[in-house]
């Protein structure tokens, strides 16, 4: 273990060291190269996490802002240190962790879910809908989706297959195996369907105001994903069914017991009732923020005090919430070390390299290779936020070198439109992975080939979409 832990330590400093020593190629200055070398260090931290997230973040950024690799006083330096706690979309993401914590603490999610299998619980189908339903009534409101899908839909869900005696040792194929999968497959399309529906897409957005001046606004990314992930979200459920179909075709215990859970829970109360009133809230002003002149973090931060106000949640929960506060320094650090790339000139002369190589090929064609190499690096990655740092500008960069400035808006969707998806295709891919894998329900071996398959056709999709928008 402490072999481990040393390696994890040891690989990160070894990798910025080797990149720090190389000589400086053509074109690239030293300061440049000295950046690059503690950003691919702190990628490569991220994806093995020998200490804190957060903390790798803001490591980087302080060696970086001490050295002054970025600025050219000490002023500028601190300021460049400090500009992603400015960034209005990191304040958002902040404030819609605390609409989670409102689902939770009220019991609205749970009452939501249970309804959902009492309704339609009755075969193995209705009970692959109403968990995937589950997911895609939370998700405009809840940016994690581990606490959407592994923290409110997990323990439902991972009850019913027990009803059956479908457990990891014995049974796993009668029911356990399909409702794992079909969780996992439907908070990958919802995380996308949604600009709110996953923290990374809004770090992404972000970077994509920083490094091509786009503007994505949550009804552009819903108004034009929705075309794909309506459709990809209906079909999740059946596509499983028959790819991967559970033993047990009915179910008519599930909503009954789910029956019972809603009588211990009782009515519903205020709380809850606050709490859908809010977030309904929340979610008029992202839709109609630019009609009503209402910027969708302001919208979140006034949501996020009426939670308070009506006592949804306490005050407390907001300056404890150990998650949301990690989050919010670990994407305020990142988003300062993205930005940093950009500032000394490395993203520029990166783009200006691997574009010579796409040269001549038609622009139409540049967007669906970079689409598809931007989903399929994802292997590499254990962390979409870590791979939205490390490929999304420089992916941005390459296409706004090659391709005609009026279809670089419909490259930027596609690519962050691709990060929810793409957290299909591994047991590590994305945040509730590990903890439907690590149920036992489905072997390693098959979680590969069905994340083989249902990639290639979430990976279809976005490239049919593609088509359609340029």
């Amino acid at each position: 273990m402490l072999q481990s832990q040393t390696f994890k330590i040891a690989l990160p400093l070894l990798v910025a060291i080797l990149i720090a020593i190389m000589p400086t190629p053509e074109g690239l200055s030293v300061n440049a190269q000295y950046f690059f070398a503690v950003f691919l260090g702190v990628i490569v931290a991220l994806i093995l996490e020998p200490i804190p997230a957060a903390l790798i973040g803001l490591t980087g950024v302080a060696f970086s802002a001490a050295f002054g690799l970025v600025g050219e006083t000490a002023k500028a330096n601190r300021d460049w240190a400090l500009s992603g706690f400015s960034n209005g979309v990191i304040w958002l993401i902040f404030a819609a962790f605390m609409f989670a914590l409102g689902y939770k603490k009220s019991g609205l999610g749970k009452r939501i879910a249970l309804l959902l299998v009492k309704a339609l619980g009755k075969t193995s189908l209705g009970l692959g809908y109403a968990v995937a339903f589950a997911d895609g009534i939370l998700s405009p409101f809840m940016p994690s989706n581990t606490a959407r899908s592994a923290g409110t839909i997990f323990p439902i869900a991972i009850n019913i297959p027990q009803m059956f005696n479908s457990t990891p040792e014995n049974e796993p194929r009668k029911l356990g195996a399909y409702i794992s999968w079909v969780a996992i497959a439907a908070t990958c399309v919802t995380s996308s369907m949604f600009l709110t529906a996953l923290a990374p897409n809004l770090l992404a957005v972000s970077l994509v105001e920083k490094n091509a001046g786009i503007l994505i606004s949550w009804g552009e990314w819903f108004s034009t994903l929705a075309l794909i992930m309506i459709p990809l979200f209906l079909l999740v459920p059946y596509i499983t069914y028959l790819v991967y179909p559970p033993e047990q075709k009915t179910s008519p215990e599930a909503p009954a017991w789910a029956a019972s859970e809603l009588e211990k829970m009782g009515p519903v109360t205020k709380k809850e009732l606050i709490m859908l009133g809010l977030g309904l809230l929340a979610l008029v002003m992202w839709i109609f923020g630019k009609t009503i002149g209402i910027n969708g973090t302001v919208a979140a931060l006034v949501v996020l005090c009426l939670l308070v106000l009506t006592k949804v949640i306490d005050w407390e929960d907001v300056i404890t919430n150990k998650a949301a506060i990690n989050v919010f320094i670990w994407f305020a650090t990142l988003v300062a070390m993205a930005s940093g790339l950009k500032k000394v000139g490395y993203l520029k002369w990166a783009a200006g390299l691997i574009s010579s190589w796409l040269a001549g090929v038609d622009p139409v064609n540049i967007v669906i290779i970079l689409v598809v190499l931007f989903f399929l690096f994802h292997y590499l990655f254990a962390s979409v936020t870590a791979h939205v740092v490390a490929l999304l500008p420089l992916f941005l960069g390459i296409g706004m070198n090659l391709i005609p400035a009026e279809m670089v808006p419909s490259l930027a969707i596609l690519l962050v439109g691709s990060l929810g998806l793409m957290g299909i295709i591994t047991p590590y891919a994305t945040g509730p992975s590990p903890i439907w894998y690590g149920a036992g329900y489905i072997s390693q071996a098959t979680w590969w080939k069905l994340g083989a398959i249902f990639g290639a056709l979430f990976l279809a999709s976005l490239v049919l979409l593609g088509f359609i928008i340029l």
